[in-house]
């Protein structure tokens, strides 16, 4: 499995000449998502979902398999009914839910956004583990959530409005992969990054914690 950071909370992982991209938002890449064969979006804030980049998707690739919870599909056949006319089918999944994406195994986990002040409401999130025959990567979206099954690389969303450094990293540890990719960085200046890695580096010594620049691909 190939995995590429497509900035911010984007990634596009490819196996087998296959592409799933997942949370192709307004802070990665205008053509983040196009040429993949598959998209998962794990909730409708604009940083994960961004329509302008799903058009493109769905243009480029005839047939392109959208998967995300009910909510954000209900919005998808009222805001891109162009979409049918590309052939895209949009699946709508739930916590529990097993299906096959761009010839991935996903696992769906989780169902709710985390909270981010008492007076915001909460609103609906899934997180997308994947897997080929030797790996598996999970994306959680916006929330702290433990997947039933072992998880090879977390992509790790290290800052956010909901989040603090501590959560962050009593997150890892209850995960426990073998490698952890920053996301979920796009408001991390380089000298905060720094911080987030020290600290990562000394109190989950066991996990390989990287962050890299957009456009960056490497094997997972």
């Amino acid at each position: 499995m190939r995995i590429t950071k497509l900035g911010h909370a984007c990634v596009r992982l490819e196996h087998d000449g296959a592409a799933l991209v997942i949370d192709p938002g307004g802070f990665s890449e205008a053509d983040a998502a196009v040429g993949a064969d598959a998209v998962a979006i794990t909730h409708e804030h604009p940083d994960h979902l961004d329509l302008d980049r799903l058009r493109a998707a769905a243009s480029a690739k005839p047939g392109l398999e959208v998967f995300t919870h009910a909510g954000i599909a209900a919005q998808l056949e009222d805001q891109l009914p162009e979409l049918r006319e590309t052939g895209a089918r949009v699946r709508t999944v739930a916590h529990g839910d097993t299906v096959s994406a761009a010839g991935f195994d996903v696992h769906v986990y989780g169902e709710r956004h985390a909270v981010i002040h008492p007076d915001i409401p909460v609103i609906s999130n899934v997180g997308f583990r994947v897997a080929d025959s030797e790996r598996a990567v999970f994306h959680p979206g916006d929330a702290l959530t433990v997947p039933e099954d072992p998880v090879d690389t977390l992509l790790l969303p290290v800052h956010a409005p909901w989040s603090k450094i501590s959560e962050v990293i009593d997150y890892l540890r209850a995960v426990r992969p073998a490698k952890a990719l920053a996301v979920h960085d796009a408001l991390l200046s380089p000298t905060g990054a720094g911080v987030y890695a020290k600290n990562l580096d000394q109190l989950v010594s066991d996990v390989a914690y990287t962050r890299v620049e957009p456009g960056t691909a490497d094997a997972v």
